[in-house]
């Protein structure tokens, strides 16, 4: 017992710590992450890296870290306690591992959710996997070991790209670019949703240029044409296979066409083209969690999306009334001006306006200037 925190049952086994089900001083059921501390190195890189940034986020979708627990042979991480991860949720409650559309919808814009906060505060999480999402008993999915993350400095840093689990890491990081930025995590996001509605990874390969062939047959072999300086890449070959992109439609035929755009938005081979978080949230393949009533699923939304949901559209109401009301003054200014400025021209043109005579009378077909 470390801490008068007590061990209850073990959970998994990673490289640099093992975790545990255990139980606060207070009676909390929680997470505890146990590392070995090596006698001569200390603390692995990785735990104190998850440390200092896990310490500065807190969200709704980003597992929340508790208390550390420092003494001479071990560091542990107290963590709030998650049911299970989403391969095992996917295991346990999907047909073969593919999930109902509506439970991957509400699954994905928790995900997003979570990726938007972390992007805001400048952190990449770089490992993206369904490993790593952490699912409770109230449904709701929250970012999980930020072992590799990083903080994005200005200007933006060269970071390794040994990151990411092979099956989702992003194409320019397999050809070897050190300069990515938040869009790496967007790659992973895409492949994740996919694996949601097939219950099998979209790109499965077993090295570094395996992974780069399995990601060319669906999406086609890029070129200079498709994506702008992906030759000069370090790792960019110029005897790729020549493979031509398939359709979507045609790979993942489970996938309703709202849910096809978005994952084609967010599996982009260049990475300045695909979307960030806070635009993907607004896609229309989640416009039916805007909107009460949500329609029944198998997966009942948890009771802080409800709220979330009302606050968000009543918020949405807002400025659309705000925009309604701004476009309405305008356009009364712009027809004061207008008749304004008719009138100074009809009394240029027209002296006897200045006497209150009608030009009409007049110009039986109308004055001079709508002719």
């Amino acid at each position: 017992m470390e801490g008068n925190y007590q061990r209850l049952e073990h959970l998994g086994e990673g490289t640099y710590a093992t975790v545990y089900k255990g139980r606060s001083p207070k009676g909390e059921i929680v997470a505890l992450k146990e590392i070995h501390l090596d006698p001569e190195e200390g603390a692995p890189s990785t735990a104190i890296r998850e440390i200092s940034l896990m310490k500065e986020l807190d969200h709704e979708n980003v597992v929340k870290l508790l208390d550390v627990v420092h003494t001479e042979t071990k560091l542990m991480l107290v963590f709030e306690f998650m049911d299970k991860d989403l391969k095992r949720y996917m295991d346990a409650n999907g047909n073969h591992g593919a999930l109902p559309p509506q439970t991957i919808k509400l699954l994905m814009y928790q995900l997003l959710k979570g990726i938007k906060y972390c992007h805001e505060m400048r952190v990449l999480h770089r490992d993206l996997k369904p490993q790593n999402l952490l699912i409770n008993a109230r449904n709701q999915l929250k970012l999980g070991d930020f072992g590799l993350a990083r903080a994005v400095g200005i200007p933006v840093n060269t970071f390794s790209n040994e990151v990411v689990t092979l099956w989702y890491r992003a194409p320019d990081v397999l050809l070897g670019s050190r300069n990515y930025t938040t869009t790496i995590d967007i790659w992973s996001a895409g492949c994740i949703m996919a694996e949601m509605f097939t219950g099998r990874p979209l790109f499965a390969g077993s090295s570094n240029d395996d992974q780069l062939i399995k990601i060319f047959r669906i999406m086609g072999t890029p070129s200079e044409a498709t994506w702008h300086g992906v030759s000069q890449l370090s790792n960019w070959k110029n005897n790729f296979p020549p493979y031509p992109p398939q359709r979507f439609e045609q790979q993942l035929p489970q996938m309703d066409p709202y849910a096809i755009d978005l994952l084609k938005k967010l599996l982009v081979y260049d990475p300045n083209l695909r979307w960030e978080a806070a635009r993907c949230l607004t896609h229309p393949y989640f416009q039916d969690l805007w909107q009460p009533p949500v329609p029944q699923h198998s997966l009942q939304m948890p009771a802080h999306m409800h709220e979330q949901q009302q606050l968000q559209q009543l918020h949405m109401q807002q400025q659309y009334q705000h925009q309604q009301n701004m476009r309405l003054q305008l356009q009364q200014q712009q027809q004061q001006q207008y008749h304004h400025q008719q009138q100074q021209h009809q009394q240029h043109q027209h002296p006897q306006y200045q006497q209150g005579m009608n030009p009409h009378q007049q110009h039986p077909q109308g004055p001079p200037y709508q002719q």
